[in-house]
């Protein structure tokens, strides 16, 4: 007895199929946009993120990422997908405890009068019925925390796919924020560019009535006005749709929203220390979603795997039943019980659960490369965004250079117009 109980608790702490193990990604000992600051990689995926959106020093821009954890449907659809996915956990995890069913009955029934020994011949009975049920699957192959396994892993996928998408959501508001306020920008320079021009087509008007100027040059200075009338007009259209997707974006329609223009907005641009490239990787939810998927499909492998062995069950039965109306229901002369294992095996199956291994695997494979895919595309989102801002930096030393030399040319023009050497069109 003690031997067989020993096994039985030996086998229960087996469970078929591989253990979990993180595969190795595509090497990356370092950002070439960056300098050397390589460190081993610490997953902090389920670190918070914190009110990161606050760096940027915009109360409004603020306001509006605020509004998106309880406006948004999109966010709201992936929270509930989250909790979907605590309640397939709770689901794996019960099996691993014996289920009880209680069941009651009172049953009013008449047999024929000419059934031959029936003793409830012509009479009608009331047979009443009250019991207790247990059943209880021995987990000996790991069947059952596999699924646990594989539940869990799936929670925790889900749980960054739900980070995810509230970064995505964030960060795309963000960024039509930030391509409004440019708009605005630029708007103020075109107003500042169409009443420039009004003026040299005013003074090219004047000139071609006095005779010193030809009908051709007032063509080419209204021209060059209305071109930049439609600019302007333009970027009231881009302006517009991006306050409509501003306003879906936090779970409002379009006509409740209105941002009201900037045309002297300073933007407040965090710096990026050389260190803090790897530290994000660590943090991206996709990373982590990937990663949780694939250790969900490991263990499936297991629970396929477990298909394999016979499955063992422990069930009971204890209750009462009589049909005497003279006897109380819970009399001991009424009570019946059963107990006892059941064990079931599939002998043959024309290969079925060989191939649901086989399918088991392949999607684990799929897995992995999809995981080694999620980390190399996040290197390369890096890399982009690093030699973006590198690239920009240089562009904008260039842009601040030719400011100069362009303000310097307007200071000397302005000086040769005032000792009238030049005329007032080569100030504009």
């Amino acid at each position: 007895m003690r031997r067989a109980l020993a096994l039985l608790l030996l086998l229960s702490g087996c469970a078929v199929g591989p253990d979990y193990k993180r595969p190795d990604t595509p090497p990356a000992p370092a950002f070439k946009e960056t300098p050397p600051a390589w460190k081993n990689a610490e997953p902090g995926d389920a670190l918070g993120k914190g009110r990161w959106w606050e760096m940027f020093g915009d109360p409004e821009l603020s306001a509006l990422v605020e509004k998106i954890e309880g406006a948004n449907f999109s966010l709201a659809a992936a929270e509930a997908q989250f909790r979907q996915a605590q309640a397939a956990v709770a689901i794996a995890r019960a099996p691993l405890l014996p289920s009880i069913d209680f069941s009651g009955s009172a049953v009013r029934n008449r047999s024929p009068s000419g059934v031959i020994g029936g003793t409830t011949a012509g009479r009608t009975v009331t047979t009443r019925a009250a019991s207790f049920s247990a059943n209880w699957e021995a987990d000996f192959w790991g069947h059952i925390r596999r699924q646990v396994e594989a539940a869990e892993a799936s929670l925790e996928a889900s749980e960054a796919s739900y980070a995810s998408a509230r970064l995505s959501l964030q960060s795309q508001l963000m960024t039509a924020y930030f391509q409004l306020r440019t708009i605005d920008l630029q708007k103020r320079l075109l107003d500042e560019t169409v009443d420039a021009l009004r003026k040299s087509l005013e003074l090219t008007n004047n000139r071609y009535n006095v005779g010193v100027a030809a009908k051709a040059d007032v063509v080419q200075a209204d021209a060059q006005l209305k071109s930049t009338l439609v600019q302007a007009v333009d970027l009231g259209v881009q302006r517009a749709q991006l306050e409509h997707a501003i306003a879906v974006l936090t779970g409002v329609s379009p006509a409740e929203l209105a941002i009201a223009p900037n045309f002297t907005y300073q933007a407040q641009l965090p710096a990026v220390p050389p260190g803090l490239p790897s530290e994000l990787l660590e943090r991206r939810p996709d990373v982590a979603q990937a990663e949780r998927n694939m250790a969900a499909a490991n263990a499936q492998i297991g629970v396929v795997k477990s298909a394999l062995f016979p499955t063992v069950t422990l069930s009971g039965q204890y209750g009462w039943r009589t049909a005497d109306p003279t006897i109380g229901l819970l009399n001991v002369a009424n009570r019946f019980w059963s107990l006892g294992p059941s064990v079931a095996y599939n002998v043959f199956d024309f290969g079925l659960r060989r191939a649901q291994t086989e399918q088991a695997i392949a999607a684990y494979d799929a897995q992995v490369a999809n995981y080694r895919q999620a980390v190399l595309t996040a290197f390369g989102n890096v890399e982009d965004n690093l030699a973006a801002l590198r690239i920009l930096e240089e562009e904008a030393a260039a842009e601040r250079d030719a400011v100069d030399a362009a303000r310097l040319s307007l200071e000397l023009t302005i000086n040769q117009y005032k000792a009238g050497t030049v005329s007032y069109l080569n100030v504009v």
